[in-house]
């Protein structure tokens, strides 16, 4: 862990947790780390309106809990009372020099965390900032299937020379050894993949679901993909939700999953999968102008999982007390 670029402690943490910057804080249940910057590709600016999210995020606490020992009834219980040891870690730094080190950087802190047996919250930044994360996944130590949350494909070998940017993360995802399966869910008009990505994706065996098929045929297709007991890690686009719900994204997409739709569903995962990591990404905070919607959604996903994950039935819990 020595001579990695530094972490920047946030504003105000997420929820007002403790914060440690310092590895000697790491060792905890429960880990969030924000992740500003991806792979920035030539034609779009360096930062991107992205690179503000983990902040904004964290600055709606109050808004999408206003205290953690309040009755949550998402969840049937309240956060304190089941949420072990945690720690906001703050962001890693990148000032627009060498990506590689800064990917680097990232992914040891993330193998800590897993090391440890810790679960892992991300707050993005653009989609890429999955890719140095999943680059960790060996740490896990088992087989882990992605759940991806998306109105785009995202499997791109390259944009402009670009490998890790914000169209690739699922494309490199799959070429992760430790990456056994893959469900990809809200699919939905046009986005950068083409006909031989989309072949692709099925031939490499994701499962891909288009939002008119969760509207039509409901989550338990979608949850009969993912192998019960299998550690998982989930990936969350914003956009892949519907823009009347998270308006703050930089392509808004009409006919997106509804929040009454996927929270249930990460709460069903939550209760018989490990969820060892998740991301949520691509929320642009200048856009987001009904009183912060967009960021309290994102705050209101993370809970789902961390109240599902600790709470009675929880499959966290249950390892937990289990030893594994």
């Amino acid at each position: 862990m020595k001579n990695l670029p530094s972490t920047t402690a946030p504003e105000r943490p997420f929820l007002d947790w403790p914060v440690a910057t310092d590895p000697s804080g790491w060792n905890v249940n429960v880990a969030l780390l924000g992740i500003r910057h991806s792979e920035p590709y030539k034609h779009d600016p360096f930062p991107n309106d992205q690179a503000k999210a983990p902040g904004a995020i964290r600055a709606m606490s109050g808004s999408f809990c206003y205290n953690a020992a309040h009755w949550d009834f998402d969840v049937g219980g309240d956060l304190a009372s089941s949420l072990p040891t945690h720690v906001d870690m703050g962001d890693v730094a990148f000032d627009g020099g060498d990506y590689g080190a800064y990917a680097a950087a990232i992914t040891a802190r993330v193998q800590h965390v897993w090391k440890q047996g810790g679960q892992l919250i991300v707050l993005g930044g653009d989609h890429g900032v999955t890719i140095p994360v999943v680059d960790a996944l060996d740490a896990v130590g088992e087989p882990v299937h992605v759940l991806h949350i998306d109105a785009h494909l995202d499997w791109r070998e390259e944009v402009g020379g670009v490998r890790r940017g914000y169209s690739s993360p699922l494309q490199w995802a799959s070429k992760v050894k430790a990456v056994s399966g893959m469900t990809q869910i809200g699919l939905r008009a046009i986005g950068s993949a083409r006909r031989r990505e989309v072949e692709a994706a099925r031939t490499w065996g994701s499962h891909l679901f288009s939002a008119e098929d969760i509207h039509a045929r409901g989550m338990d297709p979608v949850l009969a993909t993912i192998p019960e007991g299998r550690p998982v890690y989930l990936t969350i686009d914003a956009d892949g939700l519907d823009p009347t719900e998270m308006p703050a994204v930089m392509a808004p997409t009409p006919g997106g999953i509804y929040f009454r739709q996927l929270a249930p569903l990460l709460r069903a995962v939550a209760r018989r999968n490990r969820i060892v990591g998740m991301d949520i990404v691509e929320i642009a905070p200048s856009y987001d102008f009904a009183n912060g919607l967009t960021c309290i959604g994102a705050g209101r996903l993370i809970l789902n999982v961390l109240g599902a994950s600790w709470g009675e039935g929880g499959a966290w819990r249950q390892a937990t007390r289990s030893g594994a």
